[in-house]
């Protein structure tokens, strides 16, 4: 496909429309997904899947797997479009990092991904935890592949490096948005330090990840530039989602793009030099990433 081809013509749907049917999905009620919802509450951990309202939980959680959120449940931070609560946090857990851990153990997993909150308040922003909980889980499960999903760290890279010198199989950053839009969907972010904190990371080696939403007013053509710029600094993996409106007081759902885009998308981040493209109406950055990884891994791509 050429990238200067015209691009797919689809009719936008009129915002507060009902949901299209591709983007109906059933909450799975398997034995697997009620052992998994139990040893995370048992573990007293929190998960991105429930704190974000992510759609695929009910999907996740039947195959055994979840992504842990760790620094609490309040973020310093009051983005647009997310669910997680804003506020003052609690101090930081010192025996998260072993709970972390063991809860690895427990799930038996073989691929974990690890989030968090943004702690703006701290003089790393939270690193220096995210480091320990990384060490905690080599050391309990040393057989677990790790992906993290980290802030920006407000662009220090002495933070970035102190997640780097853990050696994730994975770094990844979401860019969540086109520039244009950032202000709205992040407005204590920054487009380029997002860009230059990956670019930071793939220099010490990473394999580097990101994400975006699309359905908040951007353009196709910007939706490209994004994945030109993620390009540029070296990243491998990309994940584009269906932005859905958590509740009334986050920003509204612009239009419902339509599979095909998606389709579209992911030929032209591959054409562009992206490795993999992982792109759907219910795609989440988190989404079978242990696919993704293991795709990459293998050189079948």
């Amino acid at each position: 496909m050429n990238i200067d081809n015209e691009l797919p013509i689809i009719e936008k749907a009129a915002p507060r429309l009902r949901k299209p049917d591709w983007l109906k999905t059933p909450l799975g009620h398997n034995k697997q997904f009620h052992e998994t919802r139990q040893l995370v509450q048992g573990s007293k951990l929190f998960t991105v899947c429930e704190e974000a309202a992510c759609p695929n939980m009910g999907e996740c959680w039947s195959r055994g797997t979840a992504t842990i959120m760790i620094m609490g449940d309040t973020c310093t931070r009051s983005c647009g479009f997310c669910n997680v609560k804003t506020g003052r946090p609690q101090p930081l857990d010192p025996d998260e990092p072993r709970r972390v851990g063991e809860a690895l153990k427990e799930f038996g997993l073989k691929y974990i991904v690890i989030t968090s909150v943004d702690r703006d308040e701290l003089p790393d922003a939270g690193a220096g935890h995210f480091a320990e909980v990384m060490r905690a889980c080599r050391e309990i499960s040393p057989s677990t592949r790790l992906e993290v999903l980290v802030p920006d760290f407000k662009g220090m890279p002495e933070s970035v490096k102190l997640i780097c010198d853990e050696k994730p199989n994975v770094y990844a950053h979401n860019m969540e948005t086109v520039n244009r839009l950032h202000p709205q969907v992040r407005p204590q972010a920054k487009y380029y330090r997002s860009l230059d904190t990956l670019g930071q990371a793939k220099q010490h080696g990473m394999v580097v990840k990101s994400g975006i939403m699309v359905g908040l007013g951007e353009t196709q053509e910007e939706v490209i530039e994004v994945m030109r710029d993620l390009v540029e600094v070296g990243c491998d993996l990309l994940t584009i989602g269906q932005y859905m409106q958590p509740t009334p007081r986050h920003l509204p759902v612009i239009e419902y793009i339509h599979p095909d885009i998606f389709k579209y998308y992911s030929n032209i981040g591959k054409e562009l030099g992206l490795k993999h493209v992982e792109a759907g109406p219910l795609v989440r950055s988190s989404y079978r990433a242990e696919t993704q990884e293991a795709i990459l891994r293998s050189g079948n791509i």
